[in-house]
């Protein structure tokens, strides 16, 4: 049972005191809408058939520091209103940040929020932000979801200024297309607001907020599809001029002059890429089209995403190139140093730089012809000496008695070659601390074939494997090479450059080593490699066993890590 607490919450009311939000250039990532740090209540517009219904129930009195489950430990409340509250809280478990909605168990929402929150984790589709637990426990409900601390608000962006071309292309495409696919499964947002738009390091654009947005504001439609059709549209008219398409000002953006109507992006900033502008209007304007071209207005956001498709690709704009500063002429100052400036004359003069005069004379080119020959026999008659001593010396060092015995690079020319692959007999997943998550995937990397591959799954939060507990000691392939052999090298080719991996070998005496410990015989450093990691040892190792351990993966740019091996060769001196 979770423990109320009676301690007062630093936190502002619905009343007109500031509520405590994180700052505009942070994401609270709360997955409720603020809105100049106050939260977002009414800037948009009600669409037809949406209704909003009110909230009775007071938000639960929770302090910083107190736990949930015995696991989710709050920290700091980002968004309290409406009868619930938002907070930024840490996953002791998972060692992880996340955010939690709290409400009462008898709030008159309780019921829609958790349905809204089991329904939304079902999609799993990485452009949105992931609910990650929904519980009621007693007189709680509480909703976890993701918490990306290196993501940024569209709020945030838009602060700034205007977003280029290729940038409002990559928001609408990538939005639009998040929500074809949650439609499809039956889920609507119906707020879609710029604090629900978050823009992650990689440029990827991520949604929060799917449903559960909606079921806390109390907010239903009867036109799902076109609410959300047409505030990706405000989103998107945002983003061209700075401006909200709408007579109101919200999400510290100035709306449309009052009475005026909606008016095409261009005519409210000069330079707007016509045609996003005319996809804007036509989202915007769902009764008819409106754009210069007669275009008809799109409905969904499937129709939404294929406007956007047929469209020319905006490219991104060329990076800047700041010109070096011109080079500067050093010249000799004719100095007065020592001696008083006459007076009217001042106080330094400058000689300007006069180049010396070139040798355009017939004697002076002459004279250029000369000295080029002359260089050029030079360097001809020194190289021929180098040459005829080496080789001299070549032929006296063959017959002399003090002839020295050639190196063992001259000797062996086979030195450093790490020899050809060892057949291998069967490869398993290295998961020492947990259950395999890939397995049927790892005859891939030993086939033979680059094109197919062993796949990790997508981890989040960290690139260790999501810091889980069961991925402490990372994972990897295993390959067994079916008897005990010398083993002189290894031949990677991987699924993707960036992973952070080492390669082992167990001792001779190894029956079916699984753990870490187990492969005492390294093979290469553990470094982060590129996509091929070829590696050899001076000694070849006794081994049966040889172990590829990867430690971390890299970014996926879906908002999440993921890793893999397309390929493995264990290479032996030849025989």
């Amino acid at each position: 049972m979770a423990e109320r607490s009676t301690a007062a919450v630093d936190v502002a009311d619905n009343s007109g005191d500031e509520p405590l939000a994180a700052a505009a250039d942070k994401v609270t990532a709360d997955g409720v809408d603020t809105q100049n740090g106050r939260a977002a209540d009414g800037p948009m517009p009600d669409k037809d058939g949406e209704r909003t219904t009110a909230a009775s129930a007071a938000a639960p009195e929770l302090h910083s520091g107190h736990k949930l489950a015995r696991r989710y430990r709050l920290e700091e409340c980002v968004t309290r209103v409406d009868g619930f509250s938002s907070w930024r809280a840490m996953d002791e478990k998972l060692r992880r940040a996340v955010g939690v909605h709290l409400l009462p168990a008898d709030h008159p929402r309780a019921r829609s929020v958790l349905a809204a929150a089991r329904s939304s984790a079902l999609l799993g589709d990485p452009r949105f932000v992931q609910v990650l637990d929904a519980v009621e426990e007693n007189d709680l409900v509480y909703v976890v979801h993701e918490w990306l601390p290196d993501a940024t608000e569209l709020t945030a962006l838009l602060a700034a200024g205007p977003l280029e071309a290729h940038e409002a292309y990559q928001l609408v495409s990538q939005v639009s297309q998040a929500m074809t696919a949650a439609h499809r499964e039956g889920l609507a947002h119906l707020r879609l607001t710029p604090s629900a738009i978050l823009r992650t390091s990689t440029g990827q654009y991520r949604i929060r907020g799917l449903a559960v947005n909606a079921a806390l504001r109390g907010i239903t439609s009867e036109t799902p599809q076109r609410a959300d059709t047409e505030a990706i549209g405000a989103l998107l008219y945002a983003a061209l001029t700075q401006r909200w398409p709408y007579e109101t000002d919200a999400y510290g953006l100035t709306g449309l002059p009052k009475g005026v109507g909606l008016i095409a992006p261009d005519q409210v900033r000069a330079g707007v890429h016509r045609g996003l502008g005319e996809l804007a209007m036509r989202a915007l304007a769902n009764d008819g089209a409106t754009a210069s071209r007669q275009e008809p207005a799109c409905t969904t956001p499937e129709e939404l995403a294929k406007a956007v498709a047929a469209m020319p690709r905006i490219r991104p704009p060329e990076p800047a190139f700041t010109a070096p500063p011109e080079y500067q002429h050093t010249t000799y100052q004719q100095g007065n140093y020592g001696r008083p400036t006459p007076p009217g004359m001042p106080a330094t003069q400058t000689a300007p730089a006069v180049p010396p005069p070139p040798l355009q004379s017939r004697t002076g080119r002459a004279l250029k012809w000369g000295v080029a020959a002359l260089l050029i026999a030079a360097l001809g008659l020194g190289s021929w000496q180098l040459a005829d001593a080496l080789l001299d010396h070549g032929t006296k060092g063959d017959s002399g008695p003090n002839h020295s015995q050639p190196t063992d690079s001259e000797d062996d020319p086979k030195k450093d070659d790490p020899g050809k692959p060892l057949h291998i007999k069967g490869a398993s997943e290295f998961t020492p601390r947990g259950e395999p998550t890939k397995a049927k995937d790892v005859p891939k990397a030993v086939d033979g074939n680059p094109s197919t591959a062993w796949i990790t799954p997508q981890y989040l939060g960290y690139a260790n494997f999501g810091n889980l507990d069961e991925r402490a000691d990372g994972s990897g392939i295993i390959v067994d090479l079916g008897k005990v052999q010398n083993v002189s090298g290894i031949d990677l080719d991987l699924n993707v450059p960036g992973q952070t991996i080492e390669v082992r070998a167990a001792v001779p005496e190894a029956s079916s080593p699984h753990a870490l410990s187990d492969f005492s015989q390294p093979i290469t450093k553990l470094e982060r490699t590129d996509k091929k990691l070829q590696g050899t040892v001076e000694t070849p190792v006794r081994t049966r066993y040889v172990l590829i351990h990867i430690t971390e993966l890299p970014a996926d740019g879906a908002g999440g890590y993921r890793g893999g091996i397309n390929e493995i060769k264990v290479l032996g001196p030849d025989s």
